[in-house]
Order: structure tokens, then C-alpha cells, then sequence
């Protein structure tokens, strides 16, 4: 055991206070270098970045353009699996990192190291203070391609610097958040709980990959940690060591009901499920009940095929009197798999589910990316900006925007997704008109609707301003939101939308139908016809050529020469439709 003098003590609070291991003697390194009072708690990821992160903020401070305010948001362009919709993860870690970023005298030593940073350069990252406005969709919210899920719009260094971060966290989290919820909706309301800490990805992996299977819909974990940290409930019997270390499968499990009576859950299929395990469970029930009037809980099977054996173990626990005793199912599953099972005819009441869901293991990368949406000039005034690829999922929208959702006021189902200019505000009074973006004969004149903004704001100036609330309210949110899609939307394969063209699939546009005399120009100065607007700022400000616009028809905009004309370039014309919207 290791005895820490005061003097240590001391020298370890602070370096936990000030992320500094300068200074300390060796056992108080140690210790904090292993983490011993560390593993939860707060950390200072400031330096987890991309090195080019910090080359371009040397280049925008040696430029005089660090200060410069910028606009960037986070976004993904498909869902995993073919899905139909991702849910939000992340937001509270996302949180505990801005509230933490600085540098440490350490940090400045390493890149002084590198000899390619100025001095002034690494002055400024020791008085870094972060300065930013965030907003961000709530944990928990389903989300779709092409929806800024996070905004940071302040100083181009700091905004520009904590991509990494922000695209580690939500990618993660969402990643298996969405799992989960496929999980869970395969299961059809039976109990689901994440058991994959052992083959996740790292520690983070387990214990934050634990935290979003629980919003995504699990009913609790298997790591402890994560119950200790964010309240998941955690929970576990035995594993197959524990009828090894017994001379019999009998006496292993009598020792587990003796010392748990309250939660007796065998495991029968260290042996044979049919012929020796069962068997024994329902010895030990019986036993369990004449001696202590206690009912055991369940089996659980972990190999063979699950779907005869369960349905024979549970014609067996029912002839012995145990129709109360559930049966859980692991080994390797998915949604595909608990899918399969259950159409199998399957008797299982509960699954654990592991690798598959803690690793994603069927597409296990979210493809979020962060890009610069705008700029803000001398006089404050927003400059678009925007990427343009001949790869048209990849190009940009720019642009400083709002996300709303609308919903139907008779089913309390959500209608479609809004994205508009950052200040503009939709009339509900009014209908609009919804299409497709790409079959624009599938139209739907929507009334009768709730406009809800999706996003909500983290920081204001460097300060937080937003209470992240508590993961099991976060999980009952989702479970409320995601109720509100429709069932077509819930399904595992969206086969009505191509995988290369996701974006464009699942973006549509909405405008006024009010009237088809509508003052376009003045539509257009309340922000209403919001790409048409981007296009003609773009001319003006030469961000990008013109005649390359013409690429962004396929995934942003249906041109719509009756609507709006602009400046023909190389012989194009150009108009656009109001809004880029999203129809489920």
C-alpha cells in the first residue's frame, strides 16, 4: 500500500486544480499520471486537437485575423445504417470542455518545443480565455442530415480550435446513442441493457458509450462506473467462472441463491441448457422458495441458438410452476439479430447486447464534420461562406442559421425540419407548402402547426448559461421526441433514400402559401428566401465563382427560374427557392 505524506496530498489536489504536474514529487506524479483521483473528474483536454488546429491559429494570429468573429457548425451528412434519423449525445461533456479549456505552462513548453509558433503566438494561449456563443440540439432530440447540431460563432482561433473536440464528442456519443435506439426499438418494449464495456473502445468508450446507450433507450448498464458517475443503473448475476469454481452446476447455483436471494438470474449454459442447466435453475427455485418464500428472477442464455432454446426452456420453467421467471438472451446481438429472434418466435424478456452496441459494430464511425458557415466583417455584418465540391453531398450551407421543428397540432407528430437564417421567424399562422426536394410533385400544404426552435444556447461570451439536465430526464426526452416521428421514419433500412444522395433526400423547402402574388423582395429581406439570399451575397462578395453555384442545385436548392431571377454568369441564370427545409 502506498502511504502519501501531506505534503503529496497537497501537491495532488493542486495539480487536479491546475492540470500542472510541474513541480510535484514523483509519487504525486504517479499518482495523477494514473489517473487514481483523476478517472472521472474533471480533465483538461485542451491539448486532444489536431496539430493543424494549432497551425492555423498561429496563421490567423501572425495575420491580425484571430479576432475576426467566425461562424462554424457541426453537422453530419448520413445516417449510420441506412436510418432513418440519428439521436443527439454529448452536449454535457461538450459543456464540461468548454468550461475547462486553458492552457498550462506545460502545454506552452510543448509547443514552444515544436519551434514553429511565435512567442506572442503562445502569450495568447497562456491568457487564453474562451469567449465563444454556442448553441446545440439537446441530448436526446432525433436529428437529421445536413442540421447544424452544434453552432460556435466567436474569435476565429478559439472557434476554428475546438473542432476536434466538438466532432470526438457528439460523433461518439450519437453514434451510439442511435445504436441503441435501433436496439431498443427491435426489441419491442422488452428490456435492453448494454453489456460491452469490455470490448469497447477505450475507457471513455465504455463509460460515455454506456451514458448515450442509456439515452438512446437501454434500461441500464453493466458498468459500474458509469452507475457511480451518471446514475445508470448498473446490474450483473454471474459469469461462467462462477459454475466452473463449483464441483457441480447444481451447487453454483445454490451458493448464488443463498448469498442473492433478491436477484437470483443463472446463467445456464456453461454445460447444457436443455439437459443440465434449466434443470438445475429450477431446482434451486423451488428450493429457494420453500426456504425463503423468494421467487428467483430468471436464466439467462449466452450461446447456442436462442431461439429454440428459449422456447423449449420457458415450456420448461412453465411446466414447473415458473411462468413468473423471464428469460435474457446475449451473445453478440444486434437489432438484426433481436429481430430475427423475435420473428423466430423467441421467448426472450430481456437482452443484453454488447460489442455490436458499444462499438457500433455495423457502421462504427458518425460522420459529423465541422465547417465554417460565415464570417463577420468590420462592421458586423455576416458574410457567407461556403465549400464547393463537385462531390455534392460535400457542399456546404452557409451561412449563420436556425433549426425549427414543426409539428402537427392534432397528432402532436413532427411535420419537418426548417432551416432558416439565424433571426428569422416563422408565422404559424400561416401555411406552407412543403416538397421534396428532388420529386417536387410530392407536396403537402401544412396548417394547423407548432413551431419549435431545436437548438438551445450553452454559451453566451464564454459563459455557460445552459443546466444540462439530468440523463434520465435526457432519456425520457428521447423516448417523447422520438415518438413523435412517424413510422416510416423509425424503420431500420430508409430504402426511399440513396445513400449518396441522403442529404438531398431528406432536405426540403418551404415557402408561404399564402399567396402567389408574394412580394418576393420583401420575403427576401425578412430572410425568408434564405438561399436566394446566400447566392446573391455570395456574387457580391466573389466567395466563390458564380457559375460554380450551379452545384449546389442537386443537394441545396431546386432553381426555380418563375421564382427569382440573378446575374447571369457564363450564360447561366440562377433563382432559388425560400426555405431549406427538411419533410419527413
Amino acid at each position: 500500500m502506498l502511504a502519501l505524506s501531506v505534503k503529496t496530498y497537497y501537491y495532488i489536489i493542486n495539480a487536479l486544480c491546475q492540470d500542472r504536474l510541474h513541480g510535484m514529487n514523483k509519487s504525486a506524479q504517479k499518482m495523477v499520471r494514473k489517473g487514481a483521483f483523476f478517472a472521472m473528474t474533471e480533465r483538461n483536454l485542451t491539448m486532444l486537437t489536431d496539430f493543424y488546429e494549432f497551425t492555423m491559429a498561429n496563421g490567423y494570429f501572425e495575420k491580425g485575423i484571430g479576432n475576426r468573429r467566425a461562424y462554424f457548425d457541426m453537422f453530419f451528412r448520413r445516417v449510420p445504417d441506412g436510418g432513418g434519423y440519428a439521436i443527439m449525445a454529448g452536449v454535457e461533456q461538450l459543456i464540461e470542455y468548454f468550461n475547462n479549456l486553458h492552457f498550462s505552462e506545460e502545454d506552452i513548453a510543448y509547443l514552444r518545443s515544436r519551434k514553429c509558433f511565435s512567442e506572442s503566438f503562445l502569450n495568447y494561449l497562456r491568457d487564453f480565455e474562451f469567449e465563444c456563443d454556442v448553441w446545440a440540439v439537446p441530448e436526446g432530440t432525433p436529428v437529421f442530415p445536413g442540421e447544424p447540431l452544434v453552432t460556435v460563432a466567436g474569435p476565429m482561433i478559439q472557434a476554428q480550435f475546438v473542432e476536434t473536440m466538438i466532432l470526438l464528442t457528439i460523433n461518439h456519443q450519437t453514434l451510439i446513442a442511435t445504436k441503441a435506439n435501433r436496439i431498443t426499438r427491435a426489441a419491442e418494449g422488452r428490456t435492453v441493457l448494454e453489456f460491452g464495456s469490455r470490448r469497447a473502445q477505450g475507457y471513455d468508450g465504455a463509460i460515455l458509450g454506456a451514458r448515450a446507450a442509456y439515452i438512446g433507450g437501454c434500461q441500464g448498464t453493466a458498468c459500474v462506473l458509469s452507475d457511480r458517475d451518471y446514475k445508470i443503473p448498473a446490474g450483473g448475476t454471474m459469469a461462467h467462472s462462477w459454475v466452473q469454481m463449483f464441483d457441480s452446476e447444481y451447487e453454483a447455483f445454490k451458493a448464488y441463491a443463498d448469498i442473492y436471494p433478491d436477484n437470483c438470474v443463472f446463467l445456464v449454459d456453461t454445460y447444457n441448457v436443455l439437459k443440465s442447466g434449466v434443470p438445475n435453475a429450477i431446482r434451486v427455485a423451488k428450493e429457494l422458495e420453500a426456504e425463503k418464500g423468494i421467487r428467483a428472477r430468471g436464466i439467462r442464455l449466452d450461446s447456442g441458438d436462442i431461439a429454440y432454446l428459449s422456447i423449449e426452456a420457458r415450456k420448461m420453467l412453465d411446466a414447473a410452476g415458473f411462468e413468473d421467471m423471464q428469460i435474457m438472451a446475449s451473445n453478440s446481438l444486434d437489432e438484426y439479430l433481436v429481430r430475427d429472434l423475435l420473428v423466430q418466435g423467441a421467448r426472450v424478456d430481456s437482452f443484453g447486447i454488447g460489442e455490436r452496441l458499444i462499438t457500433s459494430k455495423s457502421e462504427p464511425v458518425f460522420g459529423g464534420v465541422y465547417k465554417l458557415a460565415a464570417v463577420e466583417d468590420e462592421n458586423g455584418e455576416i458574410i457567407p461562406k461556403i465549400k464547393v465540391s463537385e462531390n455534392v453531398e460535400k457542399i456546404t450551407t452557409p451561412h449563420f442559421k436556425q433549426v425549427y421543428r414543426l409539428f402537427d397540432n392534432k397528432t402532436g407528430k413532427a411535420l419537418g425540419d426548417v432551416l432558416t437564417v439565424h433571426d428569422e421567424q416563422i408565422d404559424a399562422s400561416l401555411p406552407y407548402v412543403l416538397f421534396h426536394p428532388v420529386y417536387t410533385w410530392k407536396q403537402r400544404i401544412v396548417t394547423d402547426y407548432t413551431v419549435r426552435p431545436l437548438r438551445v444556447q450553452l454559451f453566451k461570451h464564454g459563459k455557460c448559461v445552459y443546466n444540462s439536465p439530468d440523463v434520465e430526464d435526457i432519456r425520457k426526452y428521447c423516448i417523447r421526441e422520438v415518438d413523435t416521428l412517424w413510422d416510416q421514419i423509425k424503420r431500420f433500412e430508409t430504402s426511399w433514400i440513396s445513400p449518396k444522395s441522403c442529404g438531398a433526400a431528406r432536405t426540403s423547402f418551404l415557402k408561404p402559401a399564402a399567396s402567389k402574388q408574394a412580394n418576393l423582395q420583401t420575403a427576401n429581406r425578412n430572410g425568408s428566401l434564405f438561399l436566394c439570399a446566400i447566392i446573391a451575397r455570395l456574387y457580391k462578395s466573389c466567395a466563390a465563382p458564380l457559375h460554380r453555384i450551379s452545384l449546389l442545385q442537386p443537394v441545396s436548392a431546386v432553381f426555380r427560374r418563375d421564382t427569382l431571377s440573378f446575374h447571369k454568369h457564363k450564360s447561366q441564370e440562377f433563382s432559388s427557392t425560400s426555405h431549406r427545409r427538411r419533410l419527413y
